[in-house]
């Protein structure tokens, strides 16, 4: 749904900017401007002398403008790139075996991952994030450890356990995983 609004509001914003730098354009290069345009014709300026110069002993007033402008660009180019580049894996493709193979969500994988990570021992919390692409997903998995357990020993039985699991699972010839391991710091009592 998210997904979808965010494609509808894209799609409008870009039509409605498109269709005004469109037409500005037009009008710079000599059509007829139609009668109720902000500016009549080829030589008419953005802003008129009058609208220039209101703010003239405000010196705040076109650094603020400015400034704000940037911004606003600064702002509409990081959603750019948040929306161009997705960095979860929507859904994983699954050889079913019958020719035609199905499509697996990638937070239900990510999900199942995490749950069985958490129920190994010694394992403080797992978080796991599929990327790739759907045909050759791969996998980040950051795991907390309690102070008592061999980081050698989580990491086999995660590679033989949950990542195993879910290769077979999905009918993955491999399923490579960067594994993040990282120790849970415990406040020491002071005994006195």
């Amino acid at each position: 749904m998210l997904r979808a609004v965010n494609r509808v509001l894209l799609a409008l914003g870009g039509l409605v900017l498109t269709a005004l730098g469109g037409s500005v354009l037009a009008i710079g290069l000599g059509a007829p401007a139609p009668s109720w345009w902000l500016h009549h014709g080829r030589h008419d300026v953005l802003l008129n002398e009058a609208e220039r110069t209101r703010w003239r002993d405000a010196g705040w007033w076109w650094p603020a403008v400015l400034a704000a402008l940037a911004v606003l660009v600064l702002l509409c180019l990081w959603w750019l790139v948040a929306v161009v580049r997705r960095r979860r894996l929507a859904e994983v493709l699954v050889d079913t075996g019958d020719g035609e193979g199905a499509a697996l969500r990638g937070r239900a994988l990510e999900h199942v991952l995490a749950e069985e990570a958490n129920h190994l021992d010694g394992v403080e919390r797992a978080h796991v994030l599929l990327t790739g692409r759907r045909g050759t997903p791969r996998t980040r998995v950051l795991l907390l450890l309690q102070p008592h357990v061999d980081p050698g020993t989580a990491l086999h039985a995660l590679t033989t356990g949950p990542l195993t699991h879910a290769r077979d699972s999905a009918g993955l010839a491999d399923l490579p995983a960067e594994v993040r391991l990282h120790g849970v710091r415990h406040r020491a009592e002071r005994v006195t």
